[in-house]
């Protein structure tokens, strides 16, 4: 028989998988360690990385959404040669624990495959390849001799024109495309720039000698790695979090796993789709106090449509859209208090004025105003104090500003 969850215990199971269940802290004064960084990790699965830093890189904020205040240079030190974590195509580009690595070997030897089944973007990088294949072999002899390099780095790094993606000269591209399928590694310099080297320089030699599975195998683990780290999700929620392609081929290991009794097939109210956990569910409810700010990149909200299932709150990233046309900002994080979505905030560092600089402040329908606000309040001191900035600013525009202006006792 199967299972029926609520949609608010599915919430719960959600909330819990991805560390935002329990007490920030569970009352420890000291700021956590890399010990702490690591479980974190190993409990999400994939911590996604972006450029965009108005505020605060993703990949720094998804911790301190969990943890609270941390050194974020122990984060920096956890990727690289010999290191625990290791970055490729998850979720796009991820962090993710260097022993999932041979989980992604299959992945790395289709990178540039154009065979049948290839994608468009396979098909365009395998072309690229064979055009440039003396440039691709001279840039892997320069790694060799003279790494760990970043593209800039290159002695003849055959810069382009163009705007945004069209400027990635040949060099960066070279690396890329030997970064994709495994033969180089890569971790982040301070400034966020790729820095380059042989794979075996860089992830530990025993990883390298893991068996490596097949790539139906690799993807079943992938799936079932997904419903532990979401707790609750439909097989196209499975699928999105690690990118496992196509849609059919994921609903079909989807399906393997629960017929080998890994994973557990249940009904979610008001879903239209099965949905699946790793183990008979427990929903509990949170414990966690006040509001917790979530980038807009974090794994809780990375599959748009169990976004909106989940939580009733419909989310979308304005960056790309134009300025007069966004609804509630730039770079808007949303609210998170207790089980629900309450608001969300357009934030951005002043580090000019020292300032958090709070551009919009929307509550959700059928919020208290006061309350989100004087919770709302409380994270953004805090989020200010760890990002070094003196203050929280209030710009009056949205229906939340004026009650988080007075929450803040701050001045305009």
């Amino acid at each position: 028989m199967t299972a029926t969850l609520s949609n608010r215990e599915a919430r719960w199971l959600a909330l819990f998988a991805q560390g935002l269940g329990g007490r920030r802290g569970a009352g420890s004064t000291r700021r956590p360690g890399p010990g702490a960084l690591e479980r974190l990790l190993g409990r999400i699965g994939a911590i996604q990385l972006d450029a965009v830093n108005v505020v605060c890189r993703t990949q720094f904020l998804v911790p301190f959404s969990r943890l609270g205040p941390y050194d974020r240079d122990l984060l920096l030190k956890l990727s690289g040669p010999g290191r625990p974590w290791f970055e490729h195509w998850g979720h796009a580009a991820s962090l993710m624990p260097v022993s999932r690595y041979p989980l992604f070997r299959p992945r790395m030897a289709r990178f540039a495959d154009d065979g049948v089944g290839a994608s468009s973007r396979q098909r365009s990088r395998a072309g690229w390849r064979r055009a440039n294949a003396p440039y691709l072999r001279a840039v892997l002899a320069e790694v060799t001799e003279r790494g760990p390099l970043a593209a800039s780095q290159l002695s003849d790094p055959r810069r382009q024109r163009g705007t945004w993606w069209d400027r990635r000269s040949h060099g960066r591209r070279a690396l890329e495309l030997l970064f994709g399928e495994g033969v180089l590694a890569a971790w982040r310099s301070e400034s966020f720039e790729r820095v380059y080297d042989l794979a075996e320089r860089v992830i530990p030699a025993e990883v390298l000698a893991a068996p490596v599975p097949d790539e139906d195998d690799a993807e079943r683990e992938l799936l079932a790695v997904a419903a532990r780290c979401l707790g609750v999700g439909s097989a196209a929620d499975l699928a999105a979090y690690f990118s496992v392609p196509p849609a059919t081929s994921a609903r079909r290991r989807v399906g393997e796993l629960v017929e080998a009794g890994r994973l557990i097939e249940v009904a979610v109210e008001g879903w239209a789709q099965p949905a699946y956990v790793l183990a008979k569910p427990r929903p509990q409810a949170p414990r966690r106090d006040g509001v917790t700010l979530l980038s807009p990149f974090d794994s809780l909200i990375w599959t748009r449509q169990r976004t909106e299932r989940l939580f009733g709150f419909g989310y979308r990233i304005e960056i790309y859209v134009p300025g007069p046309e966004r609804t509630h900002g730039y770079y808007v994080l949303p609210m998170l208090m207790g089980d629900r979505m309450v608001g969300r905030v357009d934030l951005k560092a002043d580090r000019g004025t020292s300032a958090l600089l709070v551009q919009a402040a929307h509550a959700e329908r059928g919020e208290d105003p006061a309350e989100v606000a004087e919770a709302a309040s409380i994270e953004l001191t805090d989020l200010a104090g760890w990002l070094g900035l003196d203050s929280v600013r209030v710009v009056r525009r949205g229906n939340l500003a004026s009650s988080l202006h007075g929450a803040l006792g701050a001045p305009r």
